[in-house]
């Protein structure tokens, strides 16, 4: 067909919608690799941002979208021009309601956009983690309102993102794709095209099977970290360090993965994912109680390490009312800037609903970021690390690498430490 072979010639316009932690980084992958691209978005001040040659995430180099702009990148909020493009790869959030219900307001929006504009020949496919069937109930019956009929006039696929950011490791080219498609021909195109700038594709039989694949590797993950948490909380109650069992439990070299405990899960993907998963599962009528579990687990941890904070402050003859608290991290993982999701800002939540003062440092997040959820803390400051000495505790809830952890332990009064950083017993220190 013409599609694939304009792909394989690279003369094939790629359009990405969302660019954000995943769609910008995608967006780089194809300009540096020859295609002409079209980065499609709804906030004004990132395509103004990247239009000036800026990034708006830490770990992408200003001068890695100066490259992409003199290779004829265009971000624009204009999403007619999403009918100039051969390939339209969506990459927007999909988060949770408040009932935890997979909220799919930003597929729906982002397929109506370019509704008006799909044209015979284009292919467009789904990045965003969702639930099986999201590709061909959701997006299908959408794109179709035009008159065009899916999978014989323009082509849909589903292939899940799997960006981390600031791994040292692994970038987007190098990550192996999954790609699914329900018509060979589309199975086709989709292949061809991320083939054309990932080292490795990794074809399955329908777009279903590639959602479940993503729901499958969060949910594993969302399983195992509520495992280690629920043995974190059974250790400490037996006076056992959960840090010091799982390094002993590594060093088998077979049958057994490390997976390490916290105050609770964050990003856009784990805390999310498994929930999309049984909510589906229920119109099978399935229960999916092992998995509810293992999210309850997670949840719970934010209540536990204050609850924790609360006992180490009993013991030391005060209570938290009127006491003044440090939060080191507000990312939800070490050396990223991305806060969402963070359970740091559900510590800082039920924090202050026992009338602590809180305050937060992180080297990679100086002003908290606008959110859905966490308005209220919209426009705050990052507390340099140097005045910790000035609050009654710090909670570690981001280990960071650019932290002085030894001046820390030097300068706090008090340090509750939900992530491992201090293994050797101190009396300053209280694991949670």
């Amino acid at each position: 067909m013409d599609l694939v072979g304009r792909i394989r010639r690279k003369d094939a316009v790629v359009g990405v919608l969302g660019l954000g932690y995943v769609g910008l980084p995608l967006a780089a992958v194809f300009a540096r690799n020859g295609y002409r691209v079209i980065g499609l978005d709804v906030d004004g001040e990132k395509v103004a941002a990247l239009k000036a040659g800026k990034s708006y995430i830490k770990h992408i180099p200003g001068s890695a979208i100066a490259a992409m702009n003199a290779a004829g990148f265009e971000p624009t909020t204009d999403f007619s021009r999403s009918a100039a493009c051969d390939a339209i790869l969506i990459c927007v959030p999909t988060p949770l309601t408040a009932n935890r219900e997979p909220d799919m307001t930003y597929v729906v929006g982002s397929c109506e956009a370019i509704a008006p504009y799909v044209r015979a020949g284009q292919i467009v496919v789904l990045e965003s983690t969702t639930y099986p069937g999201t590709t061909d109930e959701v997006m299908r019956p959408i794109l179709e309102r035009g008159g065009l009929v899916a999978d014989r006039d323009f082509f849909l696929a589903f292939s899940p993102e799997r960006e981390d950011p600031n791994n040292p490791d692994f970038e987007t080219a190098t990550i192996p794709k999954v790609v699914g498609a329900d018509c060979p021909v589309a199975a086709e195109a989709a292949v061809a095209l991320y083939a054309s700038v990932i080292r490795r594709v990794v074809p399955v039989s329908s777009t279903r099977v590639a959602e479940a694949a993503k729901i499958l590797e969060n949910t594993f993950r969302a399983v195992n970290i509520a495992l280690v948490n629920e043995l974190k909380v059974v250790f400490t109650r037996m006076g056992i360090d959960v840090w010091e069992v799982i390094d002993a439990a590594a060093t088998k070299p077979f049958g057994f993965m490390r997976f390490t405990p916290g105050p609770g899960l964050g990003g856009h993907c784990i805390p999310i994912d498994p929930f999309y998963l049984t909510w589906k599962a229920r119109e099978y009528e399935v229960f999916s109680r092992f998995i509810e579990t293992a999210g309850e687990v997670n949840t719970s941890m934010p209540a536990w390490v204050v609850g924790r904070t609360m006992e180490a402050f009993s013991q030391r003859g005060r209570g938290l009312r009127g006491s003044r608290i440090l939060l080191v991290g507000l990312a939800y993982k070490k050396n990223v800037d991305d806060a969402r999701e963070s359970p740091t800002y559900k510590l800082w939540e039920l924090l202050e609903r026992q009338g602590v003062e809180v305050s937060y440092h992180d080297p990679w997040i100086p002003v908290v970021p606008k959110s859905r959820e966490h308005g209220q803390f919209a426009g705050r400051g990052s507390v340099p690390i140097d005045r910790a000495g000035e609050f009654d505790a710090v909670l570690i809830s981001t280990d960071h690498d650019g932290v002085d952890w030894k001046r820390l332990l030097a300068d706090a009064r008090l340090i509750i430490d939900t992530r491992g950083v201090f293994r050797t017993p101190h009396e300053k220190v209280v694991k949670a």
